[in-house]
């Protein structure tokens, strides 16, 4: 009779700890635009306030140029993050003029969101391409008004602001050493998409407590970064089972930990990449959502956690 019943209790346990993992709907053929009833999913799946209360009225600036690869999950990633702003956390601007990225603009702000803002080669910079597009300048000026752009964004989170990348976006200024320093990473190359096993790397970390210690399943591009992500200055937060991959990711992911989600801090300031997701249904989950909404509080200074890195 014992034995029986711990056969039954271990069971039960497995069936619970099963039950717990989250795995995200499969993906259509396409992506579609927003759709009016992917809208009212997320904002029904969303958070209704925020994790903390806001010390001060939050404002971000959101950009969502892509001059190079345009991912079509951009328009579904800026209905998040205004879902998300619907719960008082913080008011967010929409604008893809890079001129709001020099000093006297970026004081109006207390943090940035980059929305898949991926670059062209061979200079993979934001900046230098939105400034050829607009060709009013010449080379010469381009470059240095890049420079100068740049030099404000990474000042800007350094004097006490925040930071928050979303998946392609870590290629918006791919070339640069200084912004790869402060992002924690650059861009290298992916495999096919596919479902990804993604585990949190300490369950007990606040910015992780939506995951309840549990995987989350989801269809994505395994991201592989290189440069400053070899330095491994960051604090993980969320990590790819790479043994759950296809036999050809595995090969490109293997001898190294792969981390999707980080935080940092630079300077006075902070910074969150979040590589989910490549695709819409990936916010069709209250954790991610509470996830992305923890995370930018972490930014704007509001949500506070442990982000030195464990030596």
């Amino acid at each position: 009779m014992k034995s029986y019943s711990r056969i039954t209790l271990t069971f039960l346990s497995s069936a619970l700890i099963v039950s717990a993992v989250e795995k995200t709907p499969a993906p259509g053929p396409e992506i579609t635009p927003p759709s009016d009833a992917w809208k009212a999913k997320v904002v029904n799946l969303a958070p209704t306030k925020p994790r903390v209360t806001p010390k001060a009225p939050r404002k971000i600036l959101m950009c969502s140029l892509a001059t190079g690869y345009c991912h079509k999950v951009i328009p579904h990633v800026k209905e998040v993050i205004d879902t998300l702003a619907a719960t008082g956390a913080f008011e967010v601007m929409h604008s893809d003029d890079v001129n709001l990225f020099d000093a006297a603009s970026l004081k109006n702000f207390d943090a940035v969101i980059l929305n898949n803002t991926c670059t062209r080669n061979p200079a993979r910079n934001l900046f230098i391409d939105a400034l050829t597009i607009r060709g009013d300048l010449s080379e010469a000026q381009r470059v240095e008004r890049a420079d100068e752009l740049e030099k404000s964004l990474i000042q800007f989170v350094a004097s006490g602001k925040g930071l928050m990348a979303v998946h392609g976006a870590v290629v918006f200024l791919n070339n640069s050493k200084d912004f790869g320093d402060m992002l924690g990473a650059s861009f290298r190359k992916h495999p096919k998409k596919q479902w990804i096993t993604l585990n949190t790397v300490d369950p007990d970390h606040p910015l992780v407590e939506a995951f309840k210690g549990e995987p989350f399943i989801h269809f994505d591009e395994p991201y592989y970064f290189n440069k400053a992500y070899t330095h491994k200055n960051f604090l993980p937060l969320l990590e790819m089972d790479v043994s759950q991959l296809d036999a050809k990711a595995k090969e490109t992911m293997k001898g190294d930990r792969r981390y999707v989600s980080w935080i940092k801090k630079h300077g006075n300031g902070r910074v969150f990449y979040v590589s989910p997701s490549h695709q819409p249904e990936s916010y069709e989950s209250n954790r991610m959502l509470q996830f992305y909404l923890d995370g930018i509080q972490y930014v704007l200074g509001d949500l506070p956690c442990v982000d030195s890195v464990k030596k």
